[in-house]
């Protein structure tokens, strides 16, 4: 844990870290040695040019830490994917919602769904012959905008 706080606070400019011979944007923003751990072909060993407490970690504790920061973007992205996912599931669907009108569903869908009346979008989804192309049919219509009455 004190090796992962580390590489969460030490921080160099851009060009800091090209005068080691780090490539970033010269943008001016500060990095954090866990940041640049997600770039390809920077490790704990690398930045340890930078900053020489790294040397210090312990191997297996340093191959853990390069794993976490390296995937740590993808995992951000998929648990953002997961919320919007069950926020679009929890999605309230209109009770006197027209099937037949929505475009991309086809005829069996629309017939399935309107016997059914699910009252949510995840509800709606795991109606059999309900496919994700329908879902996400359904998903956009509800969600368009409409013109003031």
């Amino acid at each position: 844990a004190e090796a992962r706080a580390l590489v969460e606070t030490l921080a160099a400019s851009p060009t800091e870290l090209r005068r080691h011979g780090i490539a970033v944007a010269q943008d001016g923003e500060r990095r954090t040695a866990a940041r640049l751990l997600g770039h390809p072909g920077v490790d704990l060993a690398r930045l340890a040019s930078v900053w020489p407490a790294l040397a210090r970690i312990e191997p297996d504790a340093a191959g853990q830490i390069e794993i976490e920061c390296r995937y740590a973007g993808y995992l951000a992205r998929q648990q953002a994917d997961i919320e919007a996912f069950r926020r679009d599931e929890r999605l309230a669907l209109p009770e006197t919602l027209d099937y037949a009108a929505i475009g991309g569903l086809s005829g069996e869908a629309a017939e399935k769904l309107a016997a059914a009346r699910p009252a949510t979008l995840g509800q709606a989804a795991r109606i059999p012959g309900v496919t994700p192309g329908a879902a996400i049919a359904l998903l956009r219509h509800v969600r368009r905008p409409r013109p003031a009455a």
